[in-house]
């Protein structure tokens, strides 16, 4: 079982989410579980910092297409950011880039909010 740890802190305007690890079928319940708990809180800006990101399954990237129609009807907004090449490359061909905000670094992220 692969291990990935997911970190919320709140800051002053969003909420931060970090995802250190691999994200695969059993892994990413826990990103998908505190996502979960973010919209349940009404949480409206969500930035998930991938930087310690290092593999994504098929599984891993359902966990943020499959949150994307509660993001839209709760007007939500998430960036993710510090995407690694290879995980990018994983979204470009899958085209699942064309429904997610990416952004190269926080800066980005925020201004992208």
């Amino acid at each position: 079982m692969t291990k990935v740890d997911v970190n919320v802190i709140q800051e002053s305007d969003f909420t931060l989410i970090s995802v250190v690890g691999e994200l695969d079928a059993s892994s990413s319940v826990e990103l998908d579980t505190r996502l979960q708990q973010c919209i349940d809180n009404g949480e409206t800006k969500l930035l998930i910092d991938c930087v310690g990101l290092t593999y994504i399954s098929s599984a891993g990237i359902g966990v943020f297409t499959s949150r994307l129609d509660d993001v839209q009807l709760k007007n939500i907004s998430m960036v993710l950011f510090n995407v690694a090449e290879n995980i990018k490359s994983v979204f470009e061909i899958l085209g699942v880039d064309q429904f997610l905000n990416l952004a190269s670094n926080k800066e980005e992220a925020i201004q992208t909010l």
